[in-house]
């Protein structure tokens, strides 16, 4: 047999090309899986002809570092067709491992099919050397090349089905696969030659008119290694288009979440909410049907904002937007509005529907709060309007739910109710009165009446409470119930009122009259402002009145309603000096335990009480008992409404330290006050 030898920079070569022909056969399968359609049969095409190139040329590389003592050549019909079997066997091998799975027996016949092309390549290549005599193999290593090339293939088909998506480490993990199944390629190849034998005498009849090795090598090296490096380059390229496509999706994405939805509890916004409507409304019509919106507003959260600090507050909307979530049913719609203001659309609902999720909202929401270390209360005014009854249109409807509201809220709060026409009249009255008022404030319509308070039994006078009276040009005092509600839910004039009466009561010291002191009602607005105590100290210090001689009257119930809070603001009064009186003890929660809290000097019995008071009946057993805890407490006991000297002589005999009412002095002027003192004197 002739003797052979090899070219060692040669296979040197065959190897870096096995190894860079692998790795783009890796990188195709990644593109070809993660493409549908046309893009996914151009790379497939454009793939199979990168592998398929690389492997061949692999394989003649090889072939060129093979050396005989004869000259070589290599037929060029033969010689394309075994690059056509490469590219064939590489389109089969690329679309065998893009599909969704990989089961063991398709690996295994994919690899058998795969693996035979391969060794068909090889041998085709080898017999484009056109040997006279024909090339002679040894049996068992024509079988092992065989064989090597189906675990190879198998190995290959398997590694690229596992490394064809995107990863952290992928890169990696394939230049580190491209290192085996190049060394398995080239494994498979150096065998196939070993079992080549060529006897003395043998001639290459492709030696004259076949393709000259001296040119070849390097035409083959070139091609090649530009073929898989422009296959690598747009691959990459496409890669990073795609994940810019993907990131500019995302972030497409998230501005559509951050432009339809509240930032804070990501529920749908108004935006969204409108859009809801819209589609409710229309699917409504078709149907035929009923849907309901429920307008929510919280009760006491803007205490609970200003007292803990807004992110309490924010912590708080999340923790209620959470109840609402669970409260509701899975195809309704919540909203947050902004603020504290939600909306939930009930689509399909008939009234029945929407008031026992009403009642399930309230009861849900009314449960306490635990925002860190805090324990917080906040109720819920619920307002119902229903389609097509209460509105056509999604304006209508949020108008109306929104009256509906308001409605609850004058009802007592922590309640819901359903829309009425008769609600929206009322609804521009208040609006008009609101308005009325700001321009009443600005045009100094507005004035306080004093009514004496009395030691008991009959004087002298120890002080007086300061009542708000609005004088309207051309329609004299209006009825206090007309606008003080609305005065005290809107908190227009609350600070006037204190300041005035600091004034009031400031003047009256200059003209002798300096053991008087003076009182005033706070509203629930007012005890839950952040600025009422600046305001108190403000309207002392400029009016030059000590605290001492300024009581503040708080209902039980207002202190009660969020006892925390208060409790923080009423503290920092009474470290001013101010007197804290509780108006209206006995009507209220009546809590022992916030009342032994509270920094109170006095409680005020309420006038329902005084108004019935008779002997031996439960009313002025209450009293009794209301006297009794008050001494105990160490509090001044004040009794308002005393209209009959009856009652003036049992509240006496009970303990009363104070009286007030129309029997002792009906409200009036400061003016008329004065002129009153005098006349007594």
């Amino acid at each position: 047999m002739l003797a052979s030898s090899y070219n060692s920079l040669y296979v040197v070569f065959s190897l870096i090309v096995a190894i860079i022909a692998s790795y783009t056969a890796l990188n195709m399968a990644g593109r070809v899986s993660r493409t549908q359609g046309t893009a996914s049969v151009l790379w497939l095409m454009g793939g199979s002809f990168a592998m398929g190139l690389g492997v061949w040329s692999m394989h003649f590389i090889g072939m060129l570092a093979f050396r005989l003592p004869i000259a070589l050549g290599y037929d060029l019909t033969l010689t394309g067709l075994s690059l056509l079997i490469a590219i064939a066997s590489s389109a089969f091998a690329l679309w065998l491992v893009c599909q969704k799975d990989l089961p063991l027996a398709r690996l295994a016949g994919g690899a058998v099919l795969m693996g035979i092309g391969i060794a068909a390549m090889h041998y085709t290549g080898m017999h484009a050397l056109l040997m006279s005599p024909d090339v002679q193999y040894i049996q068992s290593l024509f079988a092992l090349s065989v064989v090597i090339a189906i675990l190879a293939s198998g190995a290959a088909l398997w590694i690229a089905f596992h490394l064809r998506g995107e990863g952290k480490n992928i890169t990696l993990l394939r230049f580190l696969a491209s290192l085996i199944m190049g060394v398995a390629i080239v494994g498979m190849h150096y065998t196939g030659m070993a079992a080549a034998q060529f006897p003395v005498g043998s001639i290459c009849g492709a030696a004259g008119d076949g393709i000259d090795s001296k040119w070849l090598v390097v035409l083959v090296i070139v091609v090649t290694l530009a073929v898989c490096a422009i296959a690598l380059i747009v691959s990459m390229l496409d890669a990073r288009t795609s994940l810019l496509a993907t990131s500019l999706d995302r972030a497409n994405s998230e501005l559509v979440q951050l432009a339809l939805h509240d930032n804070l509890t990501r529920l749908p916004n108004r935006i969204l909410l409108n859009d809801r409507l819209d589609q409710a409304i229309h699917k409504a019509v078709r149907q035929k049907s009923h849907f309901a919106v429920l307008f929510m507003d919280l009760d006491g959260f803007k205490a609970v904002n200003d007292v803990y600090g807004h992110h309490t507050g924010d912590l708080l909307l999340v923790e209620v937007a959470k109840r609402i979530q669970n409260a509701k049913r899975g195809e309704d719609t919540v909203a947050r509005l902004g603020g504290d203001e939600f909306v939930v659309l009930i689509d399909p609902g008939e009234p029945e529907d929407a008031a026992v999720l009403a009642q399930r909202l309230v009861e849900s929401i009314h449960s306490p709060y635990v925002i860190g270390r805090q324990t917080v209360h906040v109720s819920t005014s619920i307002g119902i309007a229903i389609f097509p009854q209460d509105g056509d249109t999604n304006h209508e409807l949020m108008i109306n739910a929104d009256a509906a509201m308001y409605h609850a809220k004058e009802q007592g709060r922590d309640c819901y109710c359903f829309f009425e026409s008769a609600m929206n009249v009322n609804a521009h009255q208040q609006l008009q009165l609101q308005q009325d008022l700001r321009k009443a404030l600005d045009q100094h319509e507005f004035l306080l009446h004093f009514q004496p308070k009395m030691v008991a039994p009959d004087g002298p006078m120890t002080g007086v409470e300061a009542l708000l009276r609005w004088e309207r040009p051309g329609e004299g005092l209006v009825p206090p119930d007309r606008f003080l509600p609305l005065a005290e839910r809107t908190g227009l004039i609350g600070n006037w009122v204190i300041n005035e009466a600091c004034r009031q009561m400031s003047e009256w010291h200059a003209r002798g009259h300096g053991a008087w002191n003076i009182a005033v009602n706070l509203s629930t607005v007012q005890l839950a402002h952040p600025g009422l105590v600046e305001v108190v100290r403000d309207a002392l210090l400029s009016n030059g009145l000590p605290a001492r001689f300024l009581t503040l009257e708080v209902t039980e119930s207002t202190a009660m309603r969020d006892a925390e809070a208060a409790l923080i603001v009423l503290d920092q009064l009474a470290a001013l000096g101010v007197s804290i009186s509780i108006d209206d003890f006995g009507t209220g929660y009546s809590s022992l335990l916030y009342l032994k809290r509270l920094p109170a000097n006095e409680l005020k019995i309420d006038r329902g009480f005084v108004t019935e008071l008779a002997q031996d009946n439960d009313d002025a057993a209450i009293v009794s008992a209301i006297i009794a805890l008050g001494k105990t407490l160490g509090l001044r006991i004040v009794a308002e409404g005393v209209e009959t000297a009856e009652q003036q002589e049992m509240l006496t005999q009970l303990g009363c330290t104070t009286l007030q009412g129309y029997l002792l002095g009906r409200p009036m002027s400061a003016q008329r006050l004065l002129e009153s003192v005098q006349q007594g004197a």
